[in-house]
């Protein structure tokens, strides 16, 4: 049984999922390899601006897979019976868990002083951008109050993008 996906996940929405999964781990693994490189910028700021993003991406991610429930899915295409999440943290972003993917990364390599780290987290951040836009092909075509939804809220940054 199909458990409320409209079809099997293969072909192109298998390949997001396949890249995201050694993009993700590379991110988090990247700044133990190459932390603590010299940096302009006193070493306690660059740690607290780590630190201050991964506070605000871990909660961010926890309440978006809440809030998705039984409807998440690591797949572009939305599950079925999927219904379209417009409030809470969906209110501020379009693609949350990605955003809290993206900040964490980013975070953690400012954290370990990684500026490789940081620069690939900038890649993971291009990744889930082009991820999100193939997503949301799927979104429009199953909820017709997508594209009013997508000028309202921003995609991957707050009010910004």
């Amino acid at each position: 049984m199909n458990q409320g996906r409209s079809k099997p996940m293969i072909g192109r929405d298998l390949w997001w999922v396949l890249v995201q999964v050694p993009l993700i781990v590379l991110a988090y693994f990247l700044p133990i390899w190459s932390g603590a490189v010299a940096q302009t910028l006193p070493e306690w700021l660059v740690r607290f601006a780590g630190a201050v993003l991964v506070l605000v991406a871990v909660p961010m991610a926890l309440v978006a897979f809440v809030t998705l429930g039984r409807y998440l899915t690591p797949f572009p295409r939305p599950m079925e019976h999927a219904r379209l999440r417009d409030r809470g943290v969906y209110g501020v972003v379009r693609h949350p868990i990605y955003s809290a993917i993206i900040l964490s990364a980013t975070g953690w390599s400012m954290w370990s002083l990684s500026w490789p780290g940081v620069v690939f987290a900038a890649v993971l951040g291009l990744f889930f951008d082009r991820k999100a836009a193939h997503e949301e092909y799927w979104l429009s075509l199953k909820f017709a109050s997508y594209p009013d939804y997508r000028k309202r809220v921003k995609k991957l940054i707050p009010w910004i993008y």
